[in-house]
């Protein structure tokens, strides 16, 4: 027994950890990482919980009794963080029926793993979900050569093949009015602005994949939310039916998520529904949402699906919605210190000068 509970001793430790590092608001990724596993830091600390509970109910040891409060004070802070993306959280956007006569948007966003060789399964996903709009991500020349066929069904495109997992290949059946390719922070990383015309107005589209906090890629998230704030910005001056979309290498629930969604006063579809988890296809226990889709309060959302598995590590996830009245009601806003930190954090990203 007493080994076991040294055990339990240093996982009960772990676990609190885990919850603690992400209050260190700094960009470095030990710090960052953490950010990501919030439903699997849940769930361990909950099994901990009934553990300490179960085996040790009447123990007078007062560093167990600290440490069975402290995991239970996580447990509920966790869970709260977590209810906005159940389906008892409150909704961001609407949902309605898709109604006669009216035009839904569909799109398709699909992290494509740039070493996976299934050109096929992606083609056939196209072929059955019939988007308007398709995003593919981590595209290099070979996948533009695979896919080239999508050129038939989808004749407005923007292709940027590139080698190191950040080419894009967007295509579209909708006209696209106006097009820019930007390297917002890194110049070998691409992201665009398709203007389509959609239902009779015009609807701007920005796609991105920034680089995540991991070490193979970048040491700090810097870059990353950089990017994401500066795209948060442009929709926010934008102010037209707008959408953000992409693999932002960041879980909905992070604090820079949650800034971009103040400062862009754009709408997640995902609150007040489920996760919608689309990373690590390949392990169920290690599954968090990295790509997404942010809307501007002129959409309603019809229907929000995790696509079947292509060979990526990565799943597709496509939405469709309807055009609508602006509604505002639901809108996060930024203070003036949330405003201030945004600016910190892009200059900081244009400057290379991690936080």
């Amino acid at each position: 027994m007493a080994f076991f509970k040294i055990i339990l001793y240093i996982l009960s430790i772990l676990a609190l950890l885990t919850v603690l590092i992400p209050f260190v608001k700094k960009d470095f990724w030990m710090f960052r990482v953490f950010d990501y596993p919030r439903f699997q830091k849940f769930s361990i600390i909950g099994m901990l919980t009934i553990i300490w509970i179960v085996i040790f109910p009447k123990t007078e040891v007062l560093f167990d009794i600290i440490l069975m409060v402290a995991l239970a004070i996580s447990f509920l802070y966790l869970g709260y963080l977590i209810l906005p993306f159940t389906p008892f959280g409150k909704k961001m956007i609407d949902e309605v029926k898709k109604s006669n006569g009216k035009e839904c948007l569909n799109l398709l966003v699909a992290n494509i793993y740039q070493h996976n060789t299934n050109y096929q399964k992606l083609l056939d996903l196209v072929e059955k979900r019939n988007p308007d709009i398709i995003f593919l991500l981590e595209t290099d020349q070979k996948w533009l050569e695979g896919v080239k066929s999508l050129r038939k069904n989808y004749p407005y495109h923007i292709e940027i093949p590139q080698e190191n997992t950040y080419g894009l290949l967007f295509y579209s059946k909708l006209p696209i009015k106006h097009q820019e390719i930007n390297y917002l922070i890194d110049k070998e990383i691409p992201s665009i602005i398709a203007d389509v015309e959609f239902d009779n107005e015009v609807v701007r589209v920005y796609g991105l994949h920034p680089t995540p906090p991991v070490p193979q890629e970048n040491s700090h998230s810097t870059d990353r939310d950089a990017e994401i704030l500066m795209i948060g910005k442009m929709a926010k001056e934008y102010d037209k039916p707008c959408l953000v979309i992409g693999d932002l290498n960041d879980v909905a629930w992070s604090y820079t998520t949650k800034l971009f969604l103040k400062s862009s006063e754009l709408l997640d579809p995902r609150r007040g529904r489920g996760m919608y988890s689309t990373f690590n296809a390949k392990y169920k226990l290690l599954r968090w949402p990295l790509d997404h889709y942010f809307v501007s309060s002129h959409f309603r959302l019809v229907d929000m699906k995790v696509e079947n598995h292509i060979d990526s590590d990565h799943f597709p996830i496509s939405i469709c919605l309807l055009l609508s009245h602006e509604d505002e009601e639901n809108k996060m806003e930024a203070d003036q210190e949330d405003k201030a930190l945004v600016e910190e954090k892009i200059q900081a990203g244009i400057n290379d000068e991690p936080l």
